[in-house]
């Protein structure tokens, strides 16, 4: 899978996804369908107080993450401002819009979260005083596929790096619980990154330091990681073939008992 070749078998370009990661001074530009956490809070950080528990403001957003995520644009988790346990996490539309609650309609397609945040703090304003406002992407993942037999990971930290997904994974091998007997390679993990059709591909070696150098690179969301599995065909195949040959063997001793008793 995800050979480093296209299909005239000319060897894939890399510099982009190497120049796209030296850029590392990026913030994430919120997209369609990012569930975005959201949390409002007045003078300059008091909980506001909602006694009806309508606006889904008042604890950080994910605490008590029970359930699926339901609904066309919000998903309530708690009983709103006055809950000690609440959160909220809002759908972003195909046009870049989220509805939020007393604002209605904001665009925020492509903003980062910090400007996000000052976006959401100047529509509050118009409610509120001194309005503090912090948004979080909810649902950014990662995507491992080879050894471990295919894991999504939840991108929790913004800067989380190769090696902590690996380590969620068990390591290269998969830890042991994967779908390939003999592991992985840790000199051919390779990461796919942007749009599936024209992909950036970065293969990453384990094995050196300079592999472990590039290796820290940190994950975007939507990232796929693929680890190699190590093939041995010869032992495989006697590993495949093992139960058709314990049959084959029964039955020639069946043959062979069987017969012998006969001569006699």
């Amino acid at each position: 899978m995800f050979q480093l070749t296209d299909d005239k078998g000319n060897r894939l370009d890399t510099a982009k996804l190497r120049a796209a990661v030296n850029r590392t001074a990026k913030n994430y530009r919120i997209q369609p369908n990012d569930y975005l956490g959201v949390q409002v809070y007045t003078n300059k950080g008091e909980r506001i107080l909602d006694p009806n528990g309508e606006l889904q403001f008042g604890s950080p957003a994910g605490a008590g993450r029970s359930g699926g995520r339901g609904g066309a644009a919000s998903r309530n988790v708690g009983q709103g401002a006055g809950s000690s346990s609440g959160g909220s996490e809002f759908l972003v539309q195909a046009d870049g819009s989220v509805t939020l609650p007393m604002v209605n309609r904001v665009q925020v397609r492509d903003l980062s979260l910090l400007q996000a945040d000052s976006t959401l703090k100047i529509k509050y304003e118009a409610f509120y005083k001194d309005v503090f406002v912090t948004t979080r992407v909810t649902n950014n993942r990662v995507v491992v596929l080879g050894v471990p037999g295919g894991k999504v990971i939840p991108l929790d930290n913004d800067n989380m790096n190769l090696l902590e997904v690996l380590a969620l994974v068990g390591g290269p091998d998969g830890g042991g619980n994967n779908l390939y007997r003999y592991g992985g390679k840790a000199n051919n993990i390779r990461i796919i990154r942007g749009d599936l059709k024209n992909p950036q591909v970065e293969q990453i070696d384990l094995t050196t330091l300079s592999g472990v150098r590039r290796a820290n690179l940190q994950m975007e969301p939507n990232d796929v990681v693929y680890i190699e599995p190590i093939r041995r065909p010869f032992l495989e195949f006697l590993t495949d073939a093992a139960p058709a040959l314990s049959a084959a063997s029964l039955i020639l001793n069946t043959v062979i008992i069987i017969t012998t008793v006969l001569r006699r």
